[in-house]
């Protein structure tokens, strides 16, 4: 660090050290971010960048280490304590209260008040000017948090940090439930927060976003901090090599694959409220990817799908026969599997073992006599963690001790359990890192090549052209369009998206 530096930098993290049990997750980090300045922290899942945030936030206290805010020692109690001194953080996992409203929720901690007394106007005119800075004055303020989806759940959440005008804003995958026109809409209130002189410092697992918006950059590699730089004349390959320790000769990896009988049918499907009109074929061995706007129906098509929402009207085909509506345990038994977008809500249990999670839906090799044999049980978890990389003590770990990405890993690891013929995949790799990332896509590449068919949600528009055969493109609750993926551009699924099917794909 040189002496310019040292002097102008706002934060400084030195030789920070924290430990859970006998988890070292951070061995010695070291970063800093001067004023106006985007400093992306960039690194796999369970390097140690959201440990290192939670300290900053107040959330943990360090083992060891300087942290200094301004050139003073700075050691928040609580978080709290860290918002009053101007440091806010919008989490990767939620952290909105579920039963409040969305306004609420904005203003929670923050509520403005006259002699003791709630200014509700002041507080609804704020909430108001925090969405429509973010371009989204259509989410209704007195719509309970838990209605809305995960996306504009996110909306939320970054409004309720912009509050406060804080010194430093800290973004935890701030973009991974949002399309690309919201996550341009994040990027211009990152520019104006860099003209008002906030330190931003961003995590995220998008390279190319760290490219876009950032200064300096600072790569964290199993607790420690690898390398730092100015992100302007940032090799990408080198930082993928620092990041994962070793080279990946591939960002989209294929794998061959034919495409066989259709598996499943949607004719005309209509859910409630959504999808208005959905209709495609998936075939044995297809990956068919659905891109669209945050509301489009991408989530509600799964979901109506999988029977967790009620379908209107319209047919579900399965294997040629006539499955419209059915349950979950009845698609489960059917060989179809769902991954949702929520995790936490409906993907996991948080407070039992990564063992429990991944052989929910399976036990049947896994018992005799009616009891699950846990030597069984462990064995075939611990296959699934070999495959799926996920970084845990054992299989007898809680799930809620590990970091956001190896939690979709279980989630993922539990379908390759269950044997699905048909995966319903929304938004596979959020809150994954670059390395796992193609991991998981050469790993849908070999389902595919094994005959199983998925289906693709992603916001993320560079990997539904990377790795599906087939895209279709959602608007306003229907599926307007399903193509070749050869045939989409970028350019063409975003016109496509926002109602402008006219535009001719390249």
């Amino acid at each position: 660090m040189d002496a310019a530096r040292l002097t102008t930098a706002r934060l400084r993290m030195c030789n920070v050290r924290k430990s859970f049990g006998a988890t070292r997750a951070l061995k010695n980090v070291s970063f800093e971010v001067g004023p106006g300045e985007v400093h992306v922290l960039i690194g796999e899942n369970g390097a140690g960048k959201s440990t290192l945030m939670k300290i900053l936030s107040g959330a943990h206290q360090p083992d060891g280490g300087v942290v200094e805010l301004e050139g003073k020692p700075f050691a928040p109690a609580n978080p709290l304590q860290a918002r009053r001194s101007g440091i806010a953080m919008i989490y990767q996992e939620l952290t909105l209260a579920p039963h409040l409203s969305v306004e609420e929720n904005i203003l929670l901690g923050e509520e403005p008040a006259r002699f003791g007394w709630l200014n509700r106007s002041r507080r609804r005119e704020l909430a108001r000017q925090a969405l429509a800075e973010l371009h989204h004055e259509n989410i209704p303020l007195e719509a309970p948090v838990n209605r809305r989806s995960i996306a504009e759940q996110q909306i939320v959440e970054i409004a309720r940090a912009l509050i406060g005008e804080p010194k430093v804003l800290i973004m935890d995958e701030p973009t991974s439930s949002l399309t690309q026109v919201d996550t341009e809409n994040l990027f211009a209130v990152i520019e104006r927060l860099r003209r008002r002189g906030v330190s931003v410092i961003y995590i995220s697992h998008f390279l190319e976003e760290c490219q876009r918006i950032a200064d300096r950059f600072t790569v964290l590699r199993d607790g420690e901090s690898v390398a730092s730089g100015d992100m302007a004349s940032a090799n990408l390959v080198q930082i993928i090599q620092w990041m994962v320790g070793r080279e990946i000769s591939e960002i989209y990896p294929r794998t061959p694959h034919h495409l066989g009988e259709p598996v499943l049918e949607l004719r005309v499907l209509a859910g409630r409220p959504k999808p208005q009109s959905a209709s495609l074929t998936l075939r044995a061995g297809e990956i068919l990817g659905l891109a669209g706007l945050v509301g489009a129906g991408r989530t509600e098509t799964l979901r109506a799908c999988f029977g967790l929402d009620r379908i209107r009207s319209g047919a579900v085909y399965v294997r040629s026969k006539e499955a419209t509506h059915r349950t979950p345990a009845q698609r489960l038994e059917s060989g179809m599997g769902l991954l949702s977008e929520n995790r936490k809500a409906e993907g996991l249990m948080l407070n039992r073992s990564v063992a429990d999670n991944l052989t929910l839906t399976r036990y049947a090799p896994l018992s005799r006599g009616g009891f699950i044999q846990s030597g069984r049980q462990r064995q075939a978890a611990q296959h699934w963690m070999d495959l799926l990389e996920v970084r845990a003590r054992d299989p007898g770990q809680l799930v809620g001790e590990l970091s956001g990405g190896n939690q979709q890993k279980i989630a993922l690891g539990r379908l390759l359990h269950h044997e699905a013929a048909i995966l319903l995949l929304d938004e596979p790799t959020r809150g994954i890192d670059v390395g796992s990332k193609a991991q998981i896509y050469k790993l849908i590449g070999q389902l595919a090549a094994q005959g199983k068919a998925i289906i693709f949600v992603s916001s993320y528009l560079p990997e539904l052209l990377g790795v599906c055969d087939t895209i279709g493109v959602m608007c306003r609750g229907a599926l307007s369009e399903v193509r070749p993926a050869i045939e989409w551009t970028e350019h063409s699924i975003m016109a496509a998206a926002i109602g402008q099917p006219s535009v001719t794909p390249a």
